[in-house]
């Protein structure tokens, strides 16, 4: 098992977990159920833990498939740029989600306000993860990649 496999084993969870989190999270601020909180600043922790490994394993899959055919530099690029700044977000979701879920055990008074912080991350978190998965997903998925598409229906209007 090399960094690739690895990194494709690791790298969806972020994306994931990231929009189970924020569906999560939206049901706790409208029911307003404690435990359920709990599980959402857990699976946001969980996230930021497989964005780490996801982070680690990328610069090795990235050397083993920058030279296949199809694949480009630049391509590659831009999603470790997407990736770094959704990495950012989601350590940030994470530390934010286990301050609040110790505010929460505690039964802290300024624990009411962290889902409303966390909510405002996950959103943007969530926002960054479709371009880190679009980006991922154009890497080794050529018929995706937006140029294609332009080409394919260039094509098909000098056919006609």
């Amino acid at each position: 098992m090399n960094d690739a496999h690895l990194h494709l084993l690791v790298n969806h969870f972020p994306i994931i977990g990231t929009n189970f989190g924020l569906g999560i999270l939206i049901a706790v601020i409208i029911f307003k159920n404690n435990a359920v909180k709990n599980v959402s600043y857990v699976i946001f922790i969980v996230t930021a833990i497989f964005t780490f490994i996801s982070m680690s394993t990328g610069e090795g899959a990235e050397e083993i498939v920058e030279d296949m055919p199809n694949v480009g530099k630049q391509i590659i690029h831009e999603h470790e740029e997407f990736a770094e700044k959704l990495a950012l977000v989601l350590y940030v979701l994470g530390a934010v989600s286990l301050f609040g879920l110790y505010a929460n055990l505690k039964n802290y008074s300024k624990a009411k306000l962290i889902p409303y912080v966390a909510l405002v991350i996950a959103i943007v978190g969530v926002v960054l993860a479709k371009s880190v998965g679009t980006s991922g997903g154009e890497i080794r998925h050529t018929e995706i990649r937006a140029n294609i598409q332009k080409a394919q229906s260039s094509e098909v209007e000098d056919k006609e």
